[in-house]
């Protein structure tokens, strides 16, 4: 390994040599999609495999409750996710990606929870550092402490 490169996690594949970064591929299983692969985008710049692996599950966890339809039986499920879902698999992770294949299944027999769903939360697109939490410093930050006063109302 040269110094320019990161290992994500000691002994596991390397997904982006130069930022040790991972992505997960958002796959449109219904053939509509403009690209040779039905690739329909790669989100990029997990924490982790491990980051990776829980967003690629909440999202095809998400799109077989979304392909749910009243009444229908797991069966019916699986085949219209397969019809108008979309896979998430996490990009060069190898058998150590999660694979939608191996919980499919259970997936379809039981109707997820709102927080196994939810990849929105740990999208890495939202994930913002406490720089940009606390915004750019106040002019006023130079100013001495006992000049400033606290109102306190009991």
């Amino acid at each position: 390994m040269t110094d320019d490169t990161i290992d994500p996690v000691e002994g596991a594949p390397e997904n982006n040599p130069q930022t040790g970064t991972w992505s997960v591929r958002i796959i449109d299983l219904s053939g509509a999609s403009e690209g040779e692969d039905d690739t329909v985008e790669v989100v990029k710049d997990f924490i982790d495999l491990m980051h990776a692996n829980a967003y690629a599950r909440a999202y095809v966890r998400d799109s077989i409750e979304r392909c749910r339809t009243p009444g229908a039986s797991s069966k019916e499920v699986i085949e219209n996710w397969f019809a108008f879902g979309e896979n998430a698999e996490v990009v060069d992770a190898g058998e150590d990606g999660w694979k939608s294949s191996t919980e499919l299944e259970d997936f379809a027999a039981s109707r997820a929870t709102p927080m196994e769903r939810d990849w929105r939360a740990i999208d890495p697109r939202r994930l913002v550092d406490d720089e940009e939490i606390a915004g750019p410093p106040d002019e006023d930050d130079d100013e001495d402490d006992e000049n400033r006063h606290e109102v306190i109302r009991h």
